[in-house]
């Protein structure tokens, strides 16, 4: 692995605070961004080592975001872990395949699930919240399935798909928004985990980078949390600007990649 430079690093902590104003503002959303920042700004040489560095920091914002909400009693734990289960299988899975796919052929469908995650994102901008609803026998397979195709898409990509998620964990099992967002911190983690693991032991996460990076989004984290109830009244005008974001850095990547075929 090649040794990055003070001014990569310089920009490795611009970029893991970003990401974590990111999440820290709009709860979620940061990660998607995390791997273009390492291809595009840093300048990691390899999108495989891109992938597992963010997988990295993905886990560590993800566990220190879970502790807050299991603290208020946000995290339906039964739900969280049969999904986590079947995701952890489902991201170990994912690793492997895109650890086996040209560089930049996955950056190309890293820029399509970005589209998919915008689009995703714009039309769940003003959702409202569900009745709390129990995984049981009932929902329990449904519950699996969503949690396996998440977490392998997670793996292949190596984000934390929080808004993936949250979603599946809606559709799944019909839990409010905010059980929704608290449980999935336990997927994330776990499918951070599981990727970082995978990429880690193929040499694949540049490890000093990575504490970096989870280090300055932390900072980066709990100035988005402040900032988050300040800009409250405004959260859907704020969503539709970041997923305007998404969409203009999955242009450039897509454009990118076609051009280094």
């Amino acid at each position: 692995m090649i040794a990055l430079s003070p001014i990569q690093y310089l920009l490795g902590a611009l970029s893991g605070s970003a990401v974590g104003l990111s999440l820290g503002l709009f709860g979620g959303g940061g990660s998607i961004l995390a791997v273009p920042l390492l291809v595009y700004l840093v300048g990691l040489s390899d999108p495989h080592v891109a992938i597992g560095t963010s997988a990295v920091a993905v886990a560590a914002n993800a566990l220190s975001n879970l502790v807050v909400h299991a603290r208020r009693g946000n995290v339906a734990w039964r739900c969280a872990l049969i999904y986590s289960a079947a995701g952890v299988v489902g991201a170990a899975l994912g690793s492997i395949v895109g650890k086996a796919l040209d560089g930049q052929h996955l950056l190309l469908l890293f820029s399509l699930l970005m589209f998919a995650i915008a689009a995703l994102m714009f039309l769940s901008r003003n959702r409202q919240e569900k009745a709390a609803v129990a995984c049981t026998l009932e929902n329990a397979p449904k519950t699996l399935a969503f949690g396996a195709g998440t977490g392998a898409v997670a793996g292949f990509f190596g984000i934390g798909g929080g808004f993936l998620i949250v979603p599946g964990l809606v559709a799944a099992t019909g839990m409010s928004l905010l059980n929704a967002v608290g449980s999935s911190l336990v997927a994330v983690s776990a499918f951070g985990l599981t990727t970082a693991v995978s990429y880690g032991a193929s040499g694949l996460v540049d490890w000093p980078l990575a504490a970096v990076f989870v280090a300055c989004g932390a900072v980066g984290g709990s100035l988005g949390a402040l900032a988050a109830g300040q800009l409250a009244r405004r959260r859907g005008a704020l969503n539709t600007a970041f997923t305007a974001l998404i969409v203009i850095v999955a242009t450039y990547m897509s454009i990118r990649a076609i051009g280094a075929f």
